[in-house]
């Protein structure tokens, strides 16, 4: 039997705040059972807008999908709304992960369908 291609996933989420959240993802996505390959690109350092822009497009006409983990701030960081509209303009489908539990995250526009972030979930994001 073939063994179907991993699906390469660009994760979205608020660099000041979740940075934690994002690696836990990754974690998740390497389980044997998953098989999702995760493009990470996030950048932190400074650096000119077009460059970034640029670099953060390459990424995601590369990735299968584009999950934006929603926390509480995601709403308001304009990195993840740039990374949203690249993602429309390349045609990707993207949706939301509900990152904290017991915390409000709103919802992020035009971010796509909202998941809780359990094992049902990440297996239907991961396929």
């Amino acid at each position: 039997m073939r063994r179907k291609k991993p699906q390469r996933i660009f994760i979205s989420y608020d660099f000041d705040n979740d940075r934690v959240l994002k690696a836990f993802l990754r974690g998740q996505c390497r389980h044997p059972k998953r098989r999702g390959t995760v493009l990470d690109y996030s950048l932190k350092e400074a650096a000119p807008q077009k460059s970034w822009q640029n670099k953060a497009r390459e990424k995601i006409r590369r990735s299968d999908k584009v999950i934006v983990l929603a926390g509480p701030k995601t709403h308001r960081a304009p990195g993840v709304k740039k990374e949203i509209k690249i993602a429309h303009q390349e045609g990707k489908p993207i949706a939301q992960l509900i990152a904290r539990k017991k915390v409000n995250c709103p919802r992020i526009p035009g971010a796509g369908r909202r998941y809780k972030w359990n094992d049902m979930n990440l297996d239907k994001l991961l396929k």
